[in-house]
């Protein structure tokens, strides 16, 4: 191992460079090389202090050879606080503070030569004696940096061309990738679509058929509670009795989507046969309980069941927890028919009783489900606002009304909810059947 003391940088870094130089290392290793070892001992150097550097050259256990230098450091100098893993060549600290590199020598690397001056067999250090000499010095020094500029240029060149491709195939990567998003939004908009009509097709469905019965005029609107599921558990039913009466089934069912939709289903199928087989309407809701809760006891739904007859005007109300039936009348009031009872599940199922009253002529009866009144989360204050929003409607035509009533209520939704309503008049005269 080699020992030499310095107290200029010049002379450290021609040292470094003659030894690099002669053991072959590559143009861009030799740069890294001066430059690390110039930056360690920079502040020993500038401060006055020498440095010294030991190098030789090593064979390993695999019988590969290495370059090894040391720089030994003034006891406290501030150059041994460099971080060598910061270095342009990575290097390590020994307990002493000596930094040390550690180089792989390529092939053949270990002989001497290429016009460098040397002293004994290694690379000379010390200025030489002659100014020819020291120009001919000079001039070496020179043609070794421009050859380290011209290797670090061609790294750079190499890494800008690299760094250009890499540019380019990440384009025609984001390119390919914008065709692929573009053709997967298409495929989901189609399937959307498609989705969309087949649960339109499954909710026309499970409407029933238009009722048209001489001296009413009858609309609905559903509002699914989201557009990705358009069915729910707030469904209805009408149909004409043998006597000539209508009678008319609100239920919504607890929960959201097919689940609700399938209760809900079960409650008015229930219902409708009940009804057409001339049970009392006020069992009907206990006894719909009684046939269901054996084969599913987690069902539970409220249930509104009007019907009325068109000739003379007579309406019946029973109810099952469900918000109560508003009637419009021709003076422009408005009364809520409050009936009470308890929904399908519930403990002690069943209406209390069957509240009866007349529809006069051009009078408007409004069944809905709760989404309608407690967008708000305020039932009490939605309730008031449906009042006067059908007071203000009533007398639009029949068929907007239910879309008029939603506009006025669920212009501000705090709370989303499936929403059903069906307005009913009750006509002066024929409308035909």
């Amino acid at each position: 191992m080699t020992r030499e003391t310095f107290r200029t940088l010049k002379a450290l870094r021609h040292t470094v460079r003659s030894i690099a130089l002669g053991h072959r290392l590559p143009a861009d290793d030799r740069a890294r090389l001066v430059l690390s070892l110039s930056e360690v001992a920079a502040a020993a150097l500038g401060g006055g202090r020498p440095v010294t550097l030991l190098s030789g050259r090593e064979t390993g256990e695999d019988g590969a050879h290495r370059l090894t230098l040391a720089l030994r450091l003034p006891h406290q100098s501030a150059g041994a606080q460099v971080a060598t893993d910061r270095l342009p060549l990575r290097a390590s600290t020994r307990p002493d503070g000596t930094v040390v590199w550690n180089l792989p020598l390529p092939p053949g690397g270990g002989s001497y030569g290429h016009g460098v001056p040397f002293q004994g067999g290694q690379p000379a250090s010390r200025p030489p004696a002659t100014p020819a000499a020291a120009a001919q010095h000079g001039e070496t020094d020179i043609a070794l940096l421009e050859e380290e500029l011209r290797a670090a240029l061609a790294r750079a060149d190499t890494l800008a061309d690299e760094h250009q491709r890499l540019k380019h195939e990440l384009a025609e990567t984001n390119s390919g990738v914008l065709a692929l998003y573009v053709q997967l939004e298409e495929r989901d908009e189609q399937l959307r679509t498609a989705h969309g009509r087949t649960l339109r097709a499954l909710e026309d469905a499970l409407r029933p058929r238009p009722l048209h019965v001489d001296g009413l005029e009858l609309a609905v609107l559903y509002a699914p509670a989201s557009d990705e599921a358009p069915t729910g558990g707030d469904l209805y039913d009408w149909f004409t009795l043998p006597d000539g009466t209508v009678h008319i089934t609100v239920v919504d069912a607890i929960g959201h989507g097919i689940t609700s939709t399938r209760t809900a289903l079960t409650v008015t199928h229930a219902v409708r046969t009940l009804a057409l087989e001339g049970h009392p309407l006020e069992t009907i809701v206990a006894r719909t309980d009684t046939i269901l809760a054996p084969f599913d006891q987690n069902v539970m739904a409220t249930l509104l069941l009007a019907r009325l007859d068109p000739a003379d005007g007579t309406l019946s109300l029973a109810n099952g927890s469900h918000p109560p039936a508003l009637l419009a009348h021709g003076d422009g009031s408005a009364t809520y028919l409050e009936v009470r009872g308890r929904g399908i599940g519930f403990p002690l199922p069943g209406s209390d009783r069957v509240l009866t009253t007349t529809m006069g002529p051009d009078d408007v009866l409004l069944l809905y489900t709760d989404g309608l009144t407690e967008s708000r989360r305020d039932p009490i204050a939605g309730e008031a606002r449906l009042k006067q929003s059908l007071c203000r409607h009533r007398a639009r035509p029949t068929e907007q009304i239910p879309g008029l009533l939603a506009e006025d209520l669920l212009s501000d939704v705090l709370h989303q909810d499936d929403t059903l309503a069906i307005a009913l008049r009750r006509t002066s005269g024929v409308t035909g059947g």
